[in-house]
């Protein structure tokens, strides 16, 4: 009873020992050796078949410069143009979508050369000896395969296939128009001679030669014309990084083409560095702008007031002021110049205002310097108004308008604006009452001018207005002249340092070695998962151990597989393994039994969860071997459902147990003799109709007890315990029960009912035997099945079934050999 208590009925509790469950997976080596090869040999064609992809970098300088031709003195200065932080400006500028489309423009990437290779087309721009020159402003065949096979170096085929049905786009890349397409013929093959011109309805180009020593007859490409949004979308994957802490902007880019790669950063950065010089110096060419329509203006008018000059005093006989109108003219000289330079501001202070209050945007203000303005907050001002309206037009192509960050730009610009706008109109205010007090001064000398002769008097307001006029020529002749250096001699404040090159770099992808392992751990992983799997989901005894920790039942022996030709495996080879396992079991046997049984006849129950497990097998061998001990034994065929016995001892099955259970037969009539020494057999007979009625008769004891009279052993050969009742009610008869487990073959779960009987104690004195064993590097483990599990495809013979097909009866009687 103790050992019953120890029992813990648990079936899920399965592997407790480490070191055996890793035995047991590494003895699935086999499923390994099948895999790893397997995964290997799939990376292996995944890293020669995938797109291989390179990546390569430039490194450009960003820094504000400014030309050394310029000094603190130079009046015009046209540093307001960008936003201070730089560096971010730029990084935005080259990852937007309009910069990079103006690339793709410049490269002409939406043209494709391809070639065909051994998994895919292989993109040959740059390795090619020709290159394709499309005619501006005409229509061509978009995104169709357009074939160029070389004859020799002077000619080549182009050939074009239309399938039918498809619908052809052409498009004209000046304005990017598309319009639809249709050609008649299903196939268009032509041949051309390199550079002529190539005048189709649907390509007006040329093939131009880049090396006419590599145009090697039979060589073929493919030429595809994309979209400038299809191929602008494939560069959205440059990447532009600050390095922290410095000027530098590092360039990055990925592709399957090398020199595509290297010409787009180069291009990239040569574009970026134009359009911020052409930014940078804007500002200029819009004051250079203004100067030369106030210098034009200027000049003509003093051409003018000389013409006048030159008649008046032909024609009034007079050619120099008097002493006092010499001295007036230079006092008033003075005054006119300074009344100008006042109106002039004014004039521009109104025009300021009147820009800033009708535009929204301020990035085109001409430059304050050209009229001389003295209040250096004015240009201040003017420069951040111009620095936030450049920053919200960047930001405004790569948000949207209600993005956070461009709300708040353009408030800034408000406020930028509003204070602008207050100190302008202070500035005026201040400039009119200057204005106002060199009036005054100015009517004095007037008063004196008009004592002078009328005649000297007019010589005197022309001279007055020549010399104005003139002032202001020289003036604004310096400014133009400071312009024009402005713009020759700005430089772009981005600067390369490290140019994009092919120096043979190997491609970053597909990743051999990562792909390698990865194939590797695969090639371990899975199977080892499968593995796992199939242990746990295994629910099969395979080995004593399995039996111990499910049942509190103890074992009896092992017996291995037979091999002979029937189940008289011990009489056919006495010196098998097979054989001495039954001996085994006969020596075991005799610690069952009982001290007041030892001597007297031994009644023996052998039976098994299900059919199919060995207990007839086992039964007849037993039975054998202690009939070769010199023991008189009999073995008792009870399995009235599905006799077996009497075809391994080669007997007629006619008469036996059912024949005198229902007194048709007596017991010296059933009895058959062997060819086995000491063994007898008593076969079930017909199959009856009331099987259990006639198991738990009194004839069945009666039979029993006469039988012990006679024999040392008697072996009863019962039905499978769990199927049907029968198996219990003649274990009452037994000295000793066997319960026979096959392995590989019995579920765990099968072993529930005899356990239950066993710890209930109504069933005693019972032992387990593990049939059809075989010794393996490997043994499953899993979770019990609960009671009666999966019996019906062992229950054939006992229930009643339904009428199977021929095929099926067929099948089985296959599955059987």
């Amino acid at each position: 009873m103790n050992t019953k208590l120890k029992f813990i009925e648990n079936p899920s509790e399965h592997i407790s020992d480490i070191k055996d469950y890793l035995f047991r997976i590494i003895s699935n080596w086999k499923w390994f050796l099948f895999t790893i090869p397997i995964a290997l040999a799939i990376a292996y064609y995944f890293n020669i078949s995938t797109q291989k992809i390179y990546g390569l970098e430039t490194t450009i300088v960003v820094k504000e410069k400014q030309n050394p031709l310029f000094s603190s003195g130079t009046n015009i200065a046209f540093n307001w143009g960008g936003v201070s932080d730089k560096v971010e400006s730029i990084r935005k500028a080259i990852i937007s979508r309009s910069h990079n489309e103006e690339v793709v423009k410049e490269l002409q990437f939406y043209i494709e050369y391809l070639q065909e290779g051994r998994f895919r087309m292989e993109d040959v721009y740059g390795m090619t000896p020709f290159v394709l020159n499309l005619q501006p402003n005409q229509f061509q065949l978009l995104n169709t395969l357009i074939k160029i096979d070389f004859i020799d170096d002077k000619s080549f085929t182009l050939s074009v296939e239309f399938k039918d049905g498809a619908t052809y786009k052409l498009i004209n890349y000046k304005d990017e128009s598309l319009k639809d397409f249709d050609f008649e013929a299903k196939n268009f093959s032509q041949t051309y001679s390199v550079d002529e011109y190539i005048n189709l309805p649907f390509l007006k180009a040329q093939i131009v030669s880049n090396n006419s020593n590599d145009l090697q007859k039979g060589k073929s490409f493919f030429i595809e014309l994309k979209t400038i949004n299809q191929v602008t979308g494939k560069y959205q994957n440059i990447r532009a990084k600050g390095l922290e802490g410095t000027s530098l902007v590092e360039l990055s880019l990925t592709g399957s083409n090398k020199n595509r790669i290297v010409d787009f950063l180069n291009k990239s950065v040569e574009v970026l560095a134009f359009n911020e010089l052409e930014q940078k110096t804007n500002y200029a060419y819009s004051t250079k702008e203004f100067i030369d329509a106030q210098f034009k203006n200027t000049s003509d008018t003093l051409k003018l007031i000389e013409d006048n000059i030159g008649k008046f005093k032909e024609q009034n006989s007079i050619y120099d002021l008097s002493a006092q109108g010499v001295e007036i003219f230079s006092q008033t000289t003075g005054l006119d110049k300074i009344q100008k330079q006042l109106s002039d501001r004014i004039v521009y202070f109104e025009n300021l205002e009147h820009y800033i209050k009708s535009n929204s945007n301020y990035s085109k203000i001409p430059a304050p310097a050209v009229i001389n303005i003295e209040d250096a907050s004015i240009a201040e001002m003017v420069g951040e108004l111009t620095k936030l309206s450049i920053h919200k037009e960047n930001l405004s192509k790569e948000v949207t308008a209600n993005h956070p960050s461009l709300k708040l730009a353009n408030q800034e610009i408000e406020t930028a604006r509003n204070v602008l706008l207050e100190n302008i109109s202070s500035l005026k205010s201040a400039t009119n009452i200057s204005l106002t007090n060199s009036t005054k001064r100015l009517n004095s000398y007037n008063f004196q001018l008009n004592k002078l002769p009328n005649k000297e008097q007019k010589l005197l307001n022309f001279q007055r207005k020549y010399s104005l006029t003139e002032s202001n020529f020289v003036f604004l002749m310096q400014k133009r002249y400071e312009a024009d250096i402005a713009i020759a001699a700005s430089v772009s404040d981005i600067s390369v340092l490290d140019s994009a090159k092919d120096t043979g770099q190997g491609a970053i992808l597909p990743r051999k070695s990562f792909n390698y392992m990865i194939a590797l751990l695969l090639g371990i992983i899975l199977p080892l998962f499968l593995i796992i799997a199939k242990e746990v989901l295994d629910n099969k005894i395979h080995t004593a151990e399995d039996i111990e920790r499910i049942s509190p039942i103890p074992i009896l022996g092992v017996v291995g597989q037979n091999s002979a030709e029937n189940n008289l495996a011990v009489f056919l080879k006495p010196k098998s393994t097979v054989a001495e396992s039954f001996r085994a079991l006969r020596s075991n046997i005799q610690f069952l039994f009982v001290r007041n049984v030892k001597e007297k006849s031994k009644t023996m129950v052998v039976t098994s969860s299900v059919s199919g497990e060995g207990k007839t097998f086992v039964s007849i061998n037993m039975a054998t071997v202690f009939a070769l001990g010199g023991k008189k034994t009999i073995l008792v065929g009870l399995d009235l459902r599905k006799p077996k016995i009497f075809g391994d001892f080669g007997l007629s099955n006619e008469k036996g147990v059912v024949n005198y259970l229902i007194s048709e037969e007596n017991k010296e009539d059933i009895i058959q003799k062997t060819k086995i020494p000491n063994l007898d057999v008593i076969t079930a007979g017909p199959v009856p109709p009331n099987p259990s009625e006639l198991l738990i008769s009194q004839a069945t004891s009666e039979l029993i007890i006469s039988l012990k009279e006679e024999y040392d052993y008697i072996i009863l050969d019962t039905p499978p315990i769990g199927l049907v009742s029968d198996a219990i009610e003649l274990i009452k008869y037994a000295d000793t029960t066997i319960y026979v487990v096959r392995q590989g073959y019995s579920h765990k779960g099968m072993l529930k009912m005899i356990n239950e009987k066993y710890v209930k104690d109504e069933i005693s004195n019972v032992s387990i035997v593990l049939n059809d064993f075989k010794v393996k590097s490997k043994y499953g483990y899993g979770y019990g099945y609960g009671y009666g599990y999966g019996y019906g495809k062992y229950s054939n013979g006992y229930h009643e079934v339904e009428n199977k097909s021929l095929i099926t009866k067929i099948l089985r009687k296959f599955k059987k050999k």
